[in-house]
């Protein structure tokens, strides 16, 4: 059995023909100062290489979706394992992408509240119970009478396939009509059925208008429909909406794939209610999916959030006037547009306040207006055309108003991006930013919909899911025990290394780099894999020494379940934990790309070449400097600070000096620095369209001309760009 990793000539890079001997499943640190060859052996020759040969043993179709690397320019390598590399730049900026689903803990709360979850009823609080066949058919008798209707049976819904077997069937047991995707066809004329596209069958079962004495043949049809759908019966009005859905009509013509049709009651033997006959299907996993149409919430497609016009950009600068051109989108075209001058005019004169006044003194109720319109009151507005002039009464729209009617009407992709410039995303008001249907929210386990368990941090979390036997019946504890075993196994993961702090709703584009790549870590100690090689990049960045130490007991986990961890890394306690130590060196470029040292710690710290174990020793140090510079006495203050977990925080930064924010992860720093003092520069400096964490102001601003945010993202992937 092969006991070593054997690399003979890597020249990848400025490796200089390396030859080296990695002991397997050990935790290997490979060190050396920064340009010395690390990356360059670790990622782009051993990594390369077992990912190449893996990919290289699947089949040719499979091989298609992945994506072949180069094969590294060296000799010979053996004893490889398949290869996972967790590097700091694979953060998803996908805003579907949470830290529940990229850990998967939230395809396991899926399962959970499908399987467990209770039904209630929002109109009166209380759970829903199964209906039966006479409760369906006393609901239908309330319609009025003669309203024509057909009972439908909804045999396959969302679902990729032809049905060809299926559709013989059932004209075999006397069915003649069904209604594929919103379509009614004769069984013998239905159309072939794409099986890549997901389909909606609805079988035919009976046509019927409303009269005192149908209850019987009601009833013999509504069972023969519950038998073939598995427990769901469509009843779909012929003409018109059902009673009491006026509304709803109107609203969902707005809304593309909103909900139940305006004209369809849906009957289930599993979960109605009876006052208000709010119904959900079934309770199945992609129920609670905000990335499935069948989940997802229909006004933000399952992001929880929308586009919408900010007053704040609209009129970035409250201390210019209207005619010096406060209100940006009306006042940007150059010269400024006559028209919307003469509307802005004619409202000025209409309720008594000055072009010249700056928007800041405006009174609140003007502001009002000017944004958001006279909410249908006529108002007299005057144009000047060249020579002649007259007046039109009307309502005003306001500035947002006219913005949006313009979004909706432009056909240019040039006129959206501009109009854009002036949108931020706000909480989406159908679902306060849950990201899922009413249906799915409806449904609760210990009194909490999914969307409020996944608004918890981990070690809350963890506390939930740990203690949630105790709130659940013994059916119900059957059920969930192998479920919660594996949501509370993933939540440990996170909670120890060092992300006890994070929201599962959090999206993956907010974390840092560091973050994001403890999350991978979690997640593939979670998966329980043994026999891989990890290869791993610097993943102490970002840590306090406090949770240092979780995050190395961690990677010895990981050993430990018979894997070979390869570590880039420069952190001192991470180079004393390792089992082998690599130092590459003996300078950067092409003064490197050699070994120096290897061998274990004491091994490493008797060799006399080594820059590396000249700091461990401690006969190099960093000295402290004996002077500080005092800065130029001016200062930003942010005042109030109150984004993520700062609890109004109020904090100066000396201007002209080398400030160090710092803390344990997940103190609120990048809450403080990025998320609330560099988006409210960037947006009074640099013009730019980003949101600010709550605060009340940040002073001191205009002693800087403009900020930049230096971060891990990489930097341009363009093959034209040099350093």
């Amino acid at each position: 059995m092969l006991t070593h990793i054997s690399v003979r000539g890597a020249r990848e890079h400025n490796l200089k023909g390396v030859d080296v001997d990695l002991p397997r499943d050990s935790l290997v640190v490979i060190t050396g100062l920064s340009g010395s060859g690390k990356s360059s052996l670790a990622f782009d020759t051993i990594y390369a290489e077992g990912q190449r040969r893996y990919v290289e043993s699947l089949s040719a179709y499979a091989r298609q979706f992945l994506e072949m690397m180069q094969k590294p320019d060296v000799e010979h390598i053996e004893g490889l394992s398949p290869a996972i590399s967790i590097e700091q730049k694979t953060t998803s900026r996908n805003p579907r992408s949470t830290v529940a689903t990229v850990t998967e803990i939230y395809d396991y709360m899926r399962l959970l509240w499908a399987r467990v979850g209770i039904p209630y009823s929002p109109a009166t609080g209380e759970p829903i119970s199964a209906q039966t066949v006479s409760q369906m058919v006393d609901r239908v008798m309330t319609l009025p009478e003669g309203t024509r209707f057909y009972l439908l049976a909804p045999v396959v819904r969302g679902r990729k396939g032809e049905y060809r077997k299926e559709l013989a069937e059932w004209q075999k047991a006397g069915y003649t009509r069904v209604r594929i995707d919103g379509e009614m066809y004769l069984i013998e004329d239905a159309p072939a059925l794409d099986k890549k596209y997901k389909h909606d069958i609805e079988v035919v079962v009976d046509r019927l208008a409303v009269d005192a004495d149908m209850g019987t043949r009601l009833a013999d049809s509504f069972e023969q429909a519950l038998k073939l759908a598995e427990g769901l019966a469509y009843v779909d009005l012929a003409d018109g909406v059902v009673p009491g859905r006026e509304d709803e009509a109107q609203s969902t013509k707005k809304m593309k794939g909103a909900g139940i049709p305006a004209n369809r009651i849906v009957f289930s033997e599993k979960f109605a209610c009876p006052v208000s006959g709010f119904t959900i299907p079934e309770i199945e996993p992609r129920l609670f999916s905000f990335n499935a149409p069948m989940g997802a919430c229909p006004a933000c497609d399952g992001l929880g959030e929308r586009q919408e016009f900010d007053p704040d950009l609209v009129v970035p600068n409250e201390s210019l006037s209207i005619k010096k051109g406060a209100v940006v989108p009306w006042a940007k075209s150059n010269p400024p547009s006559p028209y919307y001058m003469q509307v802005l005019g004619s409202l000025a004169k209409e309720f008594g306040f000055s072009l010249e006044t700056p928007w800041a003194d405006l009174p609140g109720e003007v502001k009002l207006i000017i944004l958001h319109g006279t909410g249908g009151k006529p108002v007299t507005l005057k144009f000047m055309d060249g020579k002649k002039s007259y007046e039109v009464k009307k309502a005003f729209e306001g500035v947002i108003g006219n913005l949006n009617r313009r979004l909706l009407q432009t056909d240019s992709a040039w006129m959206r991006e501009e109009l854009a410039k002036y949108q931020t995303a706000m909480p989406c008001e159908t679902c306060n930013g849950a990201r899922l249907k009413p249906e799915a929210l409806a449904v609760k386990i210990a009194g909490e919909d999914i969307s409020l368990s996944t608004r918890r941090s981990v070690v809350d979390a963890l506390h939930f899911f740990t203690t949630m036997p105790d709130r659940l019946n013994d059916q119900q504890n059957q059920i969930a025990k192998a479920i919660l075993k594996e949501i509370v196994e993933r939540l440990g993961f996170l909670n120890n290394v060092g992300l006890d702090y994070l929201n599962l709703d959090r999206t993956s584009g907010t974390l840092s780099g560091g973050e994001s790549q403890r999350i991978r870590l979690a997640s593939q100690i979670g998966s329980g894999l043994s026999g891989v090689l990890y290869v791993l990049d610097e993943p102490s960045i970002g840590l306090h020494q406090r949770d240092n130490d979780r995050l190395l007991v961690t990677l010895k986990r990981l050993r430990d379940l018979g894997n070979s961890v390869i570590v880039v890394e420069h952190d001192e306690d991470a180079i004393r934990a390792a089992d082998y130590i690599v130092d590459m060196g003996p300078g950067a470029g092409v003064h490197g790309g050699t070994i120096v040292a290897q061998g274990t710690l004491p091994q490493l710290l008797k060799n006399k070449d080594s820059l590396t174990a000249d700091y461990l020793n401690g006969t190099r140090r960093i000295d402290v400097p004996a002077k500080r510079r005092k800065g130029s006495g001016k200062k930003l203050t942010v005042h109030n600070a109150r984004a993520n977990n700062l609890t109004g925080v109020t904090a100066s930064i000396p201007l002209g000096t080398f400030t160090c924010i710092t803390g344990v992860s997940g103190s609120g720093k990048s809450s403080f620095t990025i998320d609330t003092l560099y988006a409210a520069s960037a947006r009074a400096l640099n013009g730019a369209r980003i949101v600010a964490g709550p605060h009340d102001k940040v002073t001191g601003l205009d002693h800087c001309d403009k900020v930049i945010d230096i971060d891990q993202s990489p930097i341009g992937r363009t093959p034209r760009s040099n350093p």
